[in-house]
């Protein structure tokens, strides 16, 4: 399927890095394991809120590099002397996980706090600082 991109036009210059930034998007979609939330938490605030229940601290991990915010779930497997349990029903998924995000530029991740089988990850745009800059004037010749 090719999908035509708004940022083809000639018009638009220099928007090389948000075309590789909405492919990237595209290709992190697909499975949604774990469920999670995503919400505005006031001016410039977002929460991201992953379900990973029977996941401790040590088994997580979070990393963002070049605007990709990765989260990644590990599962040990059972130890081969583990007692043989027999599910009537299984409904907690038993599976790791690799869960991304892409952060727009400016999006600063600043806490990660693992709680009641939630994953809050909060990332806060600061204010950019106005800039004014004067541009010099030449003559030709």
């Amino acid at each position: 399927m090719n999908r035509t991109l708004l940022f083809d036009s000639p018009l638009l210059l220099g928007f090389d890095h948000t075309r590789a930034l909405i492919e990237r998007a595209g290709k992190i979609g697909g499975d949604v394991y774990p469920p999670y939330n995503i919400e505005e938490c006031g001016e410039g605030r977002i929460r991201i809120t992953l379900a990973v229940a029977g996941f401790a601290p040590e088994t997580l991990t979070v990393t963002v590099e070049d605007n990709q915010l990765t989260i990644v779930g590990k599962r040990e497997p059972e130890p081969p002397d583990a007692p043989e349990r027999a599910f009537l029903h299984r409904g907690i998924a038993a599976r790791g996980f690799v869960r991304g995000f892409v952060l727009a530029d400016g999006l600063e991740v600043d806490a990660a706090v693992l709680e009641d089988g939630l994953l809050r990850i909060d990332a806060v745009r600061p204010p950019p600082a106005r800039r004014v800059r004067t541009v010099p004037i030449k003559t030709a010749g």
